[in-house]
């Protein structure tokens, strides 16, 4: 069974990014039941990979191309302001962040405690270079999580490298080369929230 919240980020996704149109189109193409996924509840796997499949037929995209555009919008839309500032707390740099990764499967429960995150362990393979391993399940994952680095790398203005090395037994593979750790001037971030 999928997460409400992940098929409702992939509903506001494509909604938010190509129109409502388009998101009619898929409702329609994937035959689903309702026109709106409820955060809160979960969906047979099936509906979702009806949505993915009809949406890369309008788009003309592949599935990995899809799945890293909805990784970047989870974390670079207005709309997702509460992700990014999670994703944030792992540290002052893009470093900090990628050593961050292993404890975001608990860092989500904390916010939702019924969506179970792929494990993720990074490992440094020689100063500036790491490969990172996660569950390939669900499926794709991985290509949302290479979207998440680009756009966190950009947050934090760090050039990276990023490459989606396939899979590896029962996981996904990327390889991270962090070129640059302060490449650019990253996006302003405020450990405090503030009011009003």
């Amino acid at each position: 069974m999928m997460h409400g919240l992940i098929n409702r980020s992939l509903q506001c996704f494509l909604r938010d990014t190509y129109g409502a149109a388009l998101w009619g189109d898929v409702v329609a193409a994937a035959d689903l039941p309702v026109a709106e996924f409820e955060a809160m509840l979960t969906y047979e796997d099936a509906l979702t990979f009806r949505v993915l499949d009809a949406a890369e037929a309008r788009l003309a995209k592949s599935r990995a191309t899809l799945l890293e555009d909805l990784g970047t919008y989870l974390v670079s839309h207005p709309h997702n302001e509460g992700l990014r500032r999670l994703l944030r707390f792992a540290g002052v740099g893009y470093e900090d962040f990628l050593h961050s990764l292993d404890e975001l499967p608990d860092r989500t429960r904390l916010a939702v405690s019924d969506l179970d995150l792929p494990q993720m362990e990074l490992r440094q393979l020689s100063g500036n270079r790491y490969r990172i391993t996660c569950s390939a399940h669900p499926p794709g994952f991985a290509h949302v999580l290479v979207g998440i680095l680009r756009a966190m790398a950009d947050d934090y203005g760090a050039l990276v490298m990023l490459d989606h090395a396939g899979h590896h037994q029962q996981e996904e593979v990327i390889e991270v080369t962090l070129v640059e750790s302060a490449f650019a001037e990253g996006r302003a971030f405020d450990l405090g929230a503030r009011a009003g």
